[in-house]
């Protein structure tokens, strides 16, 4: 088995972005070849088998050129036609075999996700590859909705806690940042925040409400991991506000440390709005955390939801949440990786097919 991942690949570590690189490193550990081309305008020095196109030309010479079984796509945000060009082209590729997934756990519900029909561009390129992995069930249903075959959709959900990983060791897996660790070792309690530094997330609206927090609870700081497009924009509301000393932008953190500084926290905020099936929210509440967030119409059960850009119903829940304390017995999470092994044993079905021909059904 070879397999070649196309999507976004840190950093920035975003869910889709942690999602891919722990496939790759549970593929690497397991002696499976594995490539990687990022598709979007973060670029590093290409190295290790990671690819970063300039243009789309490159792109197609490295389809051409790579050696794989499999290539795995991953999406998040919106159907482009860009990416759903892409998609087609891989799936016309000789001998190999194509797996989707979508990370974009609101666009079903979005207006070009409700309006999307299977005659559509759209459902015509799904219904070419040989696989559709759904991150929540929405996405299944989605799926099905523009004419792809019951048998070809997995439901898998993508966030995983990788080897080595304990919730109750606070050194973690990978060394954590000293300014990260420092805040987290000097302030209780912990607001956590975890995303892009992008207009959707609504972080002035958690920035403006821990002034209100801190009269109650004078020692609580607000961390905001993720880097975007507003990072200056944001470093600036920070440096303005009365309790700078009490916010840090800690910028982009490796996954492991992410999950460490979330397991550390006390309470998670998804002020937003626009948002899907967030990674990092399904990742607190599976670490006993407790998460706020904006009401969406699809967050996981045990959330405290909350209008959009609401500060008075945010400190509402906040005080709430910090006076009710986390679960009252936070589980020690384990090292887990069966979404992973999921995602193994279905390159394995796929595999498992016979070559003779590439199963697209052509309507």
């Amino acid at each position: 088995m070879k397999v070649l991942l196309i999507g976004p690949y840190p950093p920035p570590y975003g869910g889709v972005e942690s999602n891919l690189a722990a496939i790759r490193d549970f593929l690497l550990k397991r002696k499976v070849p594995c490539a990687v081309i990022n598709v979007t305008r973060h670029r590093k020095t290409e190295a290790d088998d990671v690819f970063y196109p300039k243009t789309s030309f490159d792109l197609l010479r490295l389809l051409n050129r790579l050696d794989y079984d499999i290539v795995h796509m991953h999406v998040g945000g919106k159907l482009s036609t860009r990416l759903l060009g892409l998609g087609l082209v891989c799936c016309l590729m000789p001998g190999s075999k194509t797996v989707f997934t979508f990370h974009s756990g609101g666009y079903p519900t979005s207006p070009r996700g409700r309006s999307t029909r299977a005659f559509s561009f759209t459902g015509f390129v799904l219904r070419r590859f040989d696989k559709l992995i759904a991150v929540n069930s929405a996405l299944a249903v989605f799926f099905r909705k523009v004419g792809v075959p019951d048998e070809r959709v997995s439901l898998i959900a993508p966030h995983s806690f990788p080897e080595g990983f304990s919730s109750s060791n606070e050194t973690g897996t990978e060394p954590m940042p000293e300014k990260l660790a420092t805040f987290l070792r000097t302030h209780c309690p912990i607001l956590i925040s975890v995303g892009g530094l992008e207009p959707e997330y609504d972080l002035p609206l958690q920035i403006g409400v821990l002034a209100r927090v801190r009269e109650h609870f004078k020692n609580a700081g607000l961390l905001i991991i993720g880097s975007g497009r507003l990072e200056a924009e944001m470093r600036a509301l920070v440096a303005s506000h009365p309790d700078a000393d009490h916010i840090l932008l800690a910028g982009d953190v490796p996954h492991p440390a992410t999950l460490q500084a979330i397991a550390q926290s006390d309470v998670m905020l998804r002020t937003t709005f626009y948002d899907g099936d967030a990674i990092s929210v399904r990742e607190a509440l599976h670490l006993g955390i407790p998460v706020i967030a904006t009401d969406n119409g699809m967050r996981p059960e045990g959330v405290h939801l909350i209008p959009t850009s609401n500060a008075k119903a945010l400190f509402g829940a906040i005080q709430q949440v910090l006076v009710s304390g986390k679960t009252n017995n936070p589980p020690n999470v384990q090292a887990d990786e069966g979404n992973l092994e999921a995602v193994y044993h279905l390159y394995e079905e796929v595999l498992s097919r016979s070559r003779t021909t590439r199963g697209k059904s052509m309507d």
